[in-house]
């Protein structure tokens, strides 16, 4: 019998990233050889085992991928960004065609897990049919997660190795240094407005505070994943993953400003891009006086991502019970997680 073969063999794409990263921690509690993959080369510190390699030059992809004999399943969460949506399709396809038909070339590969998210239901155009369900009908226009599952799932016809695509909703994650870590931006934005004295506004518009949306649990997804990547009822599925449950702006904000010690305040519109940007400064301050670990609040967030949320003035949120009847059944509080979070970010010294 080979016992090479029969141990799972992890390549992850996009080892840097919020989910990346969480899913190297679980793979690695659970006894899985990981290997991963970064277009940087300045991988989490605590990360053994990562190649750089630039996915979108197919030459250098064969080179380095060819000795990676072992690797049994992949999990692709990398993406490139680009001025638009159009253009963000040729690029982000031709990463993961560059990966797995190199892998399909010299090892014997198992799964093939695609991380996805709502853009696939036109959540990024405006409002869209909610709650969003995997048998939802495709949406036209250019949109790369539409485009990979279409290339992966046509690929996979005839082979031995499945798919699966998770769609998480707004991943909430410990990992600093990643511009899509909401919770983070929202910790920084309360820091600051405890140390210049001012209430808790929420910065998006009265339309956007009082919708709905859902989270996941950066933990929750990882477990996810890997469930995903090793049960027969998930072979050639997507899935919805969100933490289970739902909230309106307008009923978690009290929740974050009471573990900031803050009041509130009524909406105000205001750019978390541009004030991290105009409180740089202050932050220095902040982080000088408090021993923090990273004095540039732009080196752990730049707000972009958490602009991009607060833009949203529709209802954002999926039926989640498809994953959950095909077994994998677990949940989390939201309001919870985001006060983890946030208490972990004060024990690494990321806030004060």
């Amino acid at each position: 019998m080979n016992n090479r073969q029969e141990k799972n063999v992890a390549l992850v794409a996009g080892a840097t990233g919020i989910v990346g990263q969480q899913l190297i921690r679980a793979l690695s509690a659970q006894h899985w050889q990981v290997i991963s993959l970064s277009r940087q080369r300045q991988p989490d510190p605590g990360q053994s085992n990562v190649l750089a390699v630039d996915l979108l030059d197919q030459q250098q992809s064969n080179q380095v991928l060819s000795a990676l004999t072992e690797v049994t399943h992949i999990f692709y969460s990398a993406w490139l960004n680009a001025p638009d949506w159009a253009a963000m399709v040729k690029p982000n396809v031709t990463m993961l065609q560059n990966l797995v038909s190199s892998m399909e070339q010299v090892a014997p590969l198992q799964h093939v897990s695609l991380m996805q998210g709502y853009k696939v239901y036109g959540a990024h155009l405006g409002p869209f049919k909610t709650p969003a369900r995997e048998s939802d009908a495709g949406v036209p226009g250019a949109e790369f997660n539409a485009e990979q599952l279409r290339w992966l799932a046509d690929r996979q016809q005839g082979k031995a190795w499945h798919w699966s695509a998770l769609r998480p909703g707004v991943v909430g994650s410990d990992r600093p240094g990643n511009s899509m870590n909401m919770a983070l931006s929202l910790a920084l934005y309360a820091s600051l407005c405890r140390a210049e004295k001012l209430p808790l506004r929420f910065p998006g518009s009265v339309q956007t505070w009082h919708s709905l949306v859902d989270f996941t649990d950066a933990e929750l997804l990882a477990d996810a994943t890997i469930w995903a990547g090793q049960a027969s009822d998930a072979r050639n599925q997507a899935f919805n993953v969100n933490n289970g449950d739902l909230w309106r702006w307008s009923e978690l904000w009290p929740v974050i400003a009471a573990w900031f010690d803050l009041e509130i305040a009524p909406p105000v519109s205001l750019s978390l891009q541009q004030l991290f940007s105009d409180y740089r400064h202050n932050w220095q301050d902040i982080a000088a006086a408090n021993q923090l670990v990273q004095p540039d609040i732009l080196a752990l967030s730049d707000g972009s991502f958490a602009d991009f949320v607060f833009g949203w003035h529709y209802d954002m949120f999926g039926d989640g019970s498809k994953i959950r009847q095909a077994g994998f059944h677990q949940y989390r509080a939201t309001d919870r997680m985001f006060c983890d979070l946030f208490a972990r970010f004060r024990a690494a010294r990321i806030i004060p």
